[in-house]
């Protein structure tokens, strides 16, 4: 199915989520010439941080970019945290404009996780890819949040069961550089470093006799 496309899509609500979700993913694609045109819903902006912050990671984005092949990118620029105060139908007619402008078969899009972002921009993104004619995306799916996703309360909130994976046993090492470009937001803690993504990489990979793999939750495929 993936080998017959051409246009792909990711949506991530910042900086660092495409990478930490499917940056594997995204190297591996690329090498088999498919575009890859990613939108940055959110970004480190006042009132919760300084504006040098955002221009840290711009940068510190656009180096991991280079490195994953990505073919375009926009940033929407809105404060982190503060997707909620946009106003609905503006925040799906902005994510549905970039899809609709690309007319991609595949869009990956978050988990509605623990970050209330990833669960706004999951929800514009599920009615930006509604499949109401036939330039709709044929495949969306939905990628994990290292530190995010796995804090969801089991039984009471949606839990992330992958029941779709693709092998970056010769790509883990092109997601952690891309990742490492992220020296701001990727550190020596726990839950969130180059150390956990790696090991998270290698227990997917397990489930499917890989060495390393990224996993999916499909939320649709038309064939």
């Amino acid at each position: 199915m993936i080998n017959k496309v051409k246009n792909i899509v990711i949506i991530a609500p910042h900086p660092d989520d495409e990478t930490l979700g499917l940056g594997g993913s995204i190297a591996k694609l690329r090498d088999q010439n498919y575009k890859i045109s990613i939108l940055i819903v959110s970004g480190h902006l006042p009132p919760l941080y300084k504006k040098n912050i955002f221009k840290t990671t711009y940068k510190e984005s656009l180096k991991a970019f280079k490195i994953l092949g990505i073919d375009k990118s926009k940033f929407l620029k809105i404060p982190a945290t503060k997707i909620n105060e946009v106003p609905i139908a503006k925040l799906n007619e902005k994510i549905f404009s970039f899809i609709n402008k690309i007319n991609p078969e595949i869009v990956f899009i978050p988990f509605p996780d623990r970050h209330i972002d990833h669960k706004i921009v999951f929800e514009s993104s599920m009615v930006a890819c509604r499949p109401i004619n036939s330039k709709c995306p044929k495949i969306v799916l939905t990628y994990e949040t290292l530190s995010e996703t796995h804090w969801n309360a089991p039984g009471i909130e949606p839990i992330f069961t992958p029941d779709y994976f693709i092998d970056i046993s010769n790509y883990i090492e092109v997601k952690e550089k891309a990742l490492s470009q992220y020296k701001s937001q990727i550190n020596n803690n726990i839950s969130r470093s180059v150390d956990a993504v790696k090991g998270l990489a290698k227990f997917r990979g397990s489930q499917i006799g890989k060495k390393y793999a990224e996993a999916f939750k499909v939320i649709r495929i038309i064939s």
